[in-house]
């Protein structure tokens, strides 16, 4: 399955392997504005997995030194969100239902969020003209410890005309 967005993906595929977080990383913020206030950084995108990462900056710190919560949040919806909407069709839009997210302890340093579609979940959206799903994210800190936990339910739709 094909839509613009992945498209764009396969075309950036071939670009030198250095470049491609770059230019992943400006497409995607340029699109979704508010992604690109965090400094977040595209490492990996493919059908089935997107490997974002986000630093820990000043602008994205809380009262503590850690990575804000929300910022932890933008990052698990930036990620499932991406690897979900690589798989809508064009003639759909993709929505974000709801986001349950428990955080566990302090967040250490930067941030990294790989999140993950099965295939089966791929052809359900194929399959179908509107559903939702659970799409697995998994967020870790620098001590390579999960802080937050995050189960974020997306929807798609067909596009009105």
């Amino acid at each position: 399955m094909s839509n613009r967005f992945s498209r764009f993906i396969n075309k950036v595929n071939y670009a030198p392997k250095k470049l491609r977080p770059f230019i992943l990383t400006k497409f995607f913020c340029t699109t979704v504005k508010f992604a690109g206030t965090t400094g977040i950084n595209i490492r990996y995108v493919s059908h089935e997995k997107v490997e974002i990462k986000l630093a820990n900056k000043k602008k994205v710190q809380n009262h503590i030194g850690g990575v804000h919560a929300v910022a932890a949040a933008l990052l698990a919806e930036s990620a499932t969100g991406i690897v979900f909407g690589m798989n809508v069709p064009d003639g759909s839009v993709p929505l974000l239902k709801s986001m349950n997210i428990e955080y566990q302890r302090r967040m250490q340093g930067s941030l990294t969020a790989v999140a993950h579609i099965t295939e089966g979940q791929r052809q359900e959206i194929l399959q179908n003209d509107k559903g939702d799903m659970i799409i697995s994210v998994q967020i870790t800190d620098e001590s390579n410890e999960q802080p937050i936990v995050c189960l974020m339910d997306w929807a798609w739709v067909k596009k009105r005309s």
